[in-house]
C-alpha cells in the first residue's frame, strides 16, 4: 500500500512540474509587475520536491552498464552542474526584489541538486570521476548568471532531442529514463525561468543602461559559441582536453542512425512539448529553435 501511496505522490509531483497556469489578466505587458509575479510564481510552484538520497538506481543489465560507463561525459556533467549552482547563488544574493531572488534561490538549489542526482548515479554505477576542481564564486555574478542561463538555452534543447532519441533506440533502458526524467524537465522550466527573466530585467532597467547589457549579452553568445566548438573539438572550456568521438561514433546507436535533419526535427519536437504544458502567456526560448529552424530551411534547399 505505501508504495502506491508513494506512486500517486510522485505521479502528482512529475504532473504539477509540468502542467502551470497563472490565474492573472488576459493580457500581460512583458516587465510589468504581474509579468514578474507569473515566471517567478511558476518557477516556485512547479517544483518536484524529489530527494536525490530515495532515488532507487534500477539494476542495469550488462550490456547497458557497459554502454552507461562507457559514456565520456560524466566528468564534465558533474562540473558543469557544480559550477552553475554556485553561479546562481552567488547572483541570487545580491538580488534586491525578494520574489526574485527566492525564485533564482531555487534555481540554484535545483542546480545543486542535479549535481547530486549525477554524483549518486556515478556511484550507483561505479563510474570513476577525475577529481572535481573548486568551484569559486564568480567575481561577476550578472554575467555568471546570464552565461549560464544562456548556456542552458542552447545546451537544454539539444539533451532534449538525444535523451528522446536514447530512450527510443533503447541506448537508455527505459528504467533509468523514468530516473532521470524529473531533472530534463527542470532544464526546461530553468530556461522558461531565464528567458522571462532577461525580458522583465531587459524593460525594467533604464534606457540609458540598455546598450551595455546588449553588448554583454553578445559577448556571452561569442565566448558561448567558442565554448562549443573547442568542445566539439575535444578541448572543454577550461583548456582540457576530451574524447569528442562519443557522437559520431555512437550516433546510429543513440540516434536510431538519425540525421542531422532528423535530430534537430525530433529537438524542436521534445522542446515544444517540454514547453507545452506552461502558462502560454510566458515568453518562450526563442533563439535557437529559429536557428534551427533556419538550418532545417537550408537544408531542404541544397
Amino acid at each position: 500500500m505505501s508504495d502506491t501511496l508513494i506512486t500517486e505522490a510522485e505521479a502528482a509531483h512529475d504532473h504539477a512540474m509540468r502542467h502551470w497556469t497563472f490565474d492573472g489578466h488576459a493580457r500581460m505587458r512583458i516587465g510589468s509587475e504581474e509579468h514578474k509575479q507569473m515566471f517567478c510564481r511558476m518557477l516556485l510552484e512547479t517544483h518536484n520536491p524529489y530527494k536525490p538520497a530515495v532515488i532507487d538506481w534500477p539494476q542495469l543489465p550488462p550490456d547497458a552498464l557497459k554502454r552507461i560507463t562507457s559514456l565520456p561525459i560524466w566528468d564534465i556533467a558533474v562540473q558543469t552542474e557544480g559550477r552553475a549552482s554556485i553561479r546562481v547563488a552567488t547572483y541570487a544574493g545580491q538580488v534586491q526584489d525578494p520574489l526574485v531572488r527566492e525564485a533564482i534561490e531555487m534555481d540554484a538549489a535545483e542546480e545543486a541538486r542535479h549535481k547530486h542526482v549525477l554524483s549518486r548515479l556515478v556511484a550507483a554505477y561505479g563510474i570513476e570521476l577525475a577529481p572535481e576542481p573548486d568551484y569559486p564564486a564568480p567575481r561577476d555574478p550578472e554575467w555568471a548568471w546570464m552565461f549560464t542561463g544562456y548556456s542552458e538555452c542552447i545546451d537544454s534543447f539539444f539533451a532534449f532531442g538525444l535523451f528522446r532519441s536514447a530512450q527510443l533506440s533503447g541506448y537508455f533502458p527505459e528504467e533509468l529514463v523514468d530516473t532521470f526524467e524529473p531533472v530534463i524537465q527542470e532544464e526546461a522550466r530553468h530556461i522558461l525561468f531565464f528567458v522571462n527573466w532577461v525580458a522583465w530585467y531587459r524593460r525594467t532597467m533604464p534606457w540609458w543602461r540598455r546598450p551595455w547589457h546588449s553588448l554583454r549579452v553578445g559577448a556571452i553568445w561569442v565566448k558561448l559559441i567558442w565554448d562549443r566548438v573547442a568542445i566539439a573539438k575535444g578541448i572543454d572550456s577550461n583548456g582540457v582536453a576530451h574524447d569528442s568521438n562519443f557522437l559520431p561514433a555512437n550516433s546510429a546507436t543513440i540516434g536510431q542512425a538519425l540525421s542531422t535533419r532528423q535530430l534537430i526535427e525530433l529537438c524542436l519536437q521534445e522542446n515544444d512539448q517540454r514547453m507545452a504544458g506552461y502558462d502560454k502567456r510566458l515568453v518562450r526560448p526563442m533563439l535557437v529553435p529559429k536557428l534551427a529552424r533556419l538550418a532545417l530551411r537550408l537544408m531542404r534547399a541544397q
